[in-house]
Parts: C-alpha cells; sequence; structure tokens
C-alpha cells in the first residue's frame, strides 16, 4: 500500500508540474501585508508577542445602535435572501443623506450611488467598466498598492504621478501636463491621502475637476479617511461639474469602525453608474439585508460619535508621534487619518534596515514607505488602529534599542 501511495503521488506531482497560472500574476506579487503577518503570526506562535502598528484596522466597535439593528434584523425569518445589486432603497437614502449632511454635496439614491462589498471591490469594478486592456491608468506614487496590482491583473497599463514632500503630497499639474496622457482613461487620487495623511484642499479638487474635464480622464477619488483627525470633511463631488467626470468611493469602515463588515459605496452620475452595476451584477450579489439596515443606522451618527472617535485617535496620535521621535524620524503635524507618516534619518542605508530591526529587536511591526511605492522608500508608516497601551508598550520597546537617528 506504501509503494502504492508514493506512486500516485509521484503522479500527482508529475502532472501538477504541466500546470501553470496565468500569465497576468507574474505581473503581480502577494499582497505586502498578506506575506509579512504570516511572519508577524509565526513570531507570535513563537511566543515572541509582536506588537502591530501595521495595517489600519479599526479596533473599536460601531456604535451601539447600529449592532443592535444588525441583531435585530438578523432574526427577520424573511431577511436572508438575495439582496438587489444595487443595495436596499434604505441604505442608498441614507448614503445620499450622509453626502448632504457632512459634504453638502446632493445626490439622487436611485441612480447616483452604487453600494459595494468594500471600495476594494470597487476598484476592480471601476477599472472593468473603463479600461480596455492596453488602455492606462494614473497611479500616485506613494500611493495605495492595489490601485496598481489590481490594473495590473486586468491588463492596464500603469502609469504612475509623482506626490512628493516638497510639495504637499499634492499632484504636480504641470509634470502632468508634459506627459502623454492620450491613453489614460482613468487618474486616481486619494484624499485625505493614505499613505501620507496629506489633507484635500476645495483648490486641489477644483483643479482636478478641471484637469479632468479637459484631458477626457475620469478621477476616481478614494475618500475613506475624511472623517479622522479631520475638522472638515470634503468630497470632490461638491466641485460644479464634478460629476460628469468624477466617481468617488467612500467606505464604513474607518469612519464608522465597520472593516470586517466590507461595506462602501461610490456616487457619480447615473450613465457611470450604470457601467458599473453592468459589471458587478455580473460578478456578485447584494449585501445581507440586515447588514445594510445596519450600515444606514451607522450613517446616521451625529457630530458625537466621530467626535468620540477622534478623542481616541488624538490621544494615539500623540503616542504615535513619541514613537516616530524615538526612532529619530521627521513627520508633518498637519496630517490627518488614522496613519502617521515619517520620514527615516539619513543614517539608514534604506528603510528596511530600519523596521527589520524594530520589528526583530524591539517585537514591534511597522510599514516601510517602499510599498506604497518609490517616492515611499525613505518613509514609515504606523497605524493609530492600536490600543494606548499597546502604544506605550512599543514606545518603550522602541527607546530601549536606543536608536533615535542611529543606524
Amino acid at each position: 500500500m506504501e509503494n502504492q501511495a508514493s506512486d500516485h503521488n509521484k503522479l500527482l506531482t508529475a502532472h501538477a508540474e504541466g500546470i501553470r497560472p496565468a500569465d497576468r500574476l507574474s505581473g503581480v506579487s502577494e499582497y505586502y501585508f498578506s506575506r509579512k503577518l504570516k511572519e508577524v503570526a509565526r513570531m507570535n506562535a513563537e511566543g515572541r508577542d509582536v506588537i502591530s502598528l501595521g495595517i489600519g484596522s479599526p479596533d473599536m466597535p460601531p456604535s451601539a445602535p447600529t449592532i443592535e439593528t444588525l441583531c435585530r434584523e438578523a432574526q427577520n425569518p424573511d431577511g436572508h435572501g438575495y439582496m438587489p445589486y444595487i443595495g436596499i432603497p434604505e441604505l442608498r437614502r441614507s448614503f445620499a443623506t450622509w453626502y448632504q449632511k457632512w459634504y453638502g454635496v446632493t445626490l439622487d439614491p436611485n441612480s447616483e450611488i452604487q453600494p459595494l462589498i468594500g471600495s476594494k471591490e470597487g476598484i476592480l469594478h471601476v477599472t472593468l467598466a473603463f479600461v480596455n486592456p492596453g488602455e492606462q491608468v494614473l497611479v500616485p506614487n506613494p500611493g495605495y498598492p492595489t490601485y496598481t496590482s489590481l490594473s495590473t491583473l486586468l491588463g492596464a497599463e500603469v502609469v504612475h504621478y509623482n506626490l512628493r514632500e516638497e510639495q504637499g503630497w499634492m499632484p504636480d499639474f504641470e509634470e502632468l501636463e508634459r506627459m502623454d496622457l492620450s491613453r489614460v482613461k482613468l487618474m486616481w487620487t486619494n484624499y485625505p491621502n493614505m499613505p501620507t495623511g496629506a489633507n484635500a484642499t476645495p483648490e486641489l479638487y477644483e483643479r482636478l475637476v478641471a484637469f479632468a474635464r479637459r484631458k477626457g480622464i475620469v478621477i476616481v477619488n478614494d475618500n475613506p479617511y475624511s472623517f479622522i483627525l479631520n475638522d472638515h470633511p470634503l468630497s470632490i463631488l461638491s466641485v460644479p461639474g464634478a460629476k460628469e467626470c468624477c466617481i468617488e468611493f467612500n467606505s464604513m469602515s474607518k469612519s464608522h469602525n465597520m472593516p470586517g463588515w466590507r461595506i462602501g459605496m461610490l456616487a457619480s452620475n447615473a450613465d457611470f453608474i450604470q457601467w458599473v452595476l453592468k459589471v458587478k451584477s455580473n460578478i456578485d450579489s447584494g449585501m445581507f439585508r440586515a447588514m445594510q439596515l445596519a450600515a444606514a443606522t451607522a450613517l446616521d451618527a451625529g457630530e458625537e460619535w466621530y467626535e468620540g472617535n477622534n478623542r481616541n485617535y488624538r490621544n494615539r496620535r500623540r503616542l504615535a508621534g513619541e514613537i516616530m521621535q524615538a526612532l529619530g524620524c521627521t513627520y508633518d503635524e498637519k496630517q490627518v487619518g488614522m496613519f502617521l507618516w515619517g520620514r527615516i534619518p539619513d543614517s539608514y542605508a534604506d528603510v528596511e534596515e530600519l523596521t527589520e530591526r524594530v520589528l526583530h529587536e524591539a517585537r514591534v511591526f511597522i510599514t516601510p514607505g517602499f510599498i506604497f511605492g518609490s517616492n515611499g522608500k525613505r518613509y514609515i508608516r504606523i497605524s493609530l488602529c492600536c490600543k494606548d497601551a499597546k502604544l506605550e508598550e512599543a514606545l518603550r520597546r522602541i527607546k530601549e534599542l536606543g536608536l533615535n537617528g542611529c543606524a
């Protein structure tokens, strides 16, 4: 029997050696956090107690009424069937009311809003709806890695545009004007910016809309951070005429502490929404009704909800700043959002020289900025999604290393 099993395994191995993945996988690698968190998990399994300051996954719960709605509606025996691809009316109306209240943007809930199973899903749907293989997309450097990886998987050509510290991490419009944009279909923007924490301004959004209209490009603005440590939430759709050439993503993950719920949305003109829906309806289905009703409840939160969230983030931000100082890093105090982005000292050859030492000697995981693009290679990012006590312990461990800029 043992010989038979061995022969069978050899046959399977020989067969498998002739199977290859699709060519599209050659252009992308496993998501950095997927790989690195496996290493962190191994270290924790060895009893090393790593403190993770990597991913921006809110560790606080949604509002109590949100959870109460979910529990109540999940008991409804008639609420477990397939839901509409366009989302239930209650959720679309709540998103429209939320946009009007906080951004001053009027949206038709019946035709200008599309709920999503998280905004990462929306990146896929929008790219499929607008970009043919071989056409180009503009992606910020530094920027969210999924803009690049999903575009590559779908056969689009990624063209990076620079965000630089000396320009406040804003697009260099003069540089963009000199580029050949004849094959560009989409331009991804993300303000408040991740990873840099740069905030949006009305002037930036006005320039982006004017640029998009002049060049015949669709701007896709990813806007999940506008309520975190930010006194004045802005939407690109507040610019007159923006809906004609812009799409905006928003998400329940950051602003309402619901990352695992996978509830987001996009807003634009009715034609763009229909094009995205044509893709989405062939890929996935509607979200669980109880979750959509709970999300509608969350969107009804008042100013006190956001202020309560930000009280926690403000103290965490202070501690993250002390960690930056202990590492000898510099950072802009005006940053908003749930991360702190800092420049490493010149004494380090590269950012991983710092982050790997901090991981293996202080047992603290900090994100190296190179994963967001070449313009992030001298930076680190610290997540504020960590309890105060853990941040204090991370600070203590890093101080014990005595780095303070010394490689």
